[in-house]
């Protein structure tokens, strides 16, 4: 597995975990962007709680699983995004319209793309979860 995405990775083990059905798993290496996409997930009920375990070689995160995500992923390249075009990642990303989250990091911290159009506020696309 390549580390050059922290992001992608942990993304792909919470997916890959889903699929397995497991209860829990655990995210390692992990940075403040990843808590901070983990935290919007939380918010809207495709994860569970998530305590932060330190130790000796560095620390990792372990999640709660609720088996509601079909997939999550990371967006590669991180599309910039302006304030009017989030319709159009919505279709590319989204299976249908009011389905699933874009997740945005804005000048105003990590968000979800329905508030930061309330907003009105651009920035660049992270992930997406539905």
């Amino acid at each position: 597995m390549s580390l050059n995405d922290s992001l992608a990775n942990a993304l792909s083990t919470v997916m890959s975990s889903e699929q397995l059905g497991r209860n829990e798993c655990l995210i390692k290496p992990v940075s403040r962007l990843i808590k901070d996409v983990f935290s919007v997930l939380k918010e809207n009920h495709y994860l569970g709680d998530y305590e932060d375990v330190q130790e000796v070689r560095g620390n990792h995160v372990k999640l709660q699983l609720l088996g509601t995500i079909n997939k999550c992923g990371a967006v590669k390249p991180r599309y910039a995004v302006k304030k009017g075009d989030y319709e159009k990642f919505e279709k590319r990303y989204l299976p249908a319209k009011d389905v699933g989250i874009l997740i945005v990091s804005t000048p105003l911290g990590v968000m979800q793309h329905s508030e930061a159009k309330k907003k009105g506020i651009g920035g660049r696309l992270l992930a997406y979860c539905y």
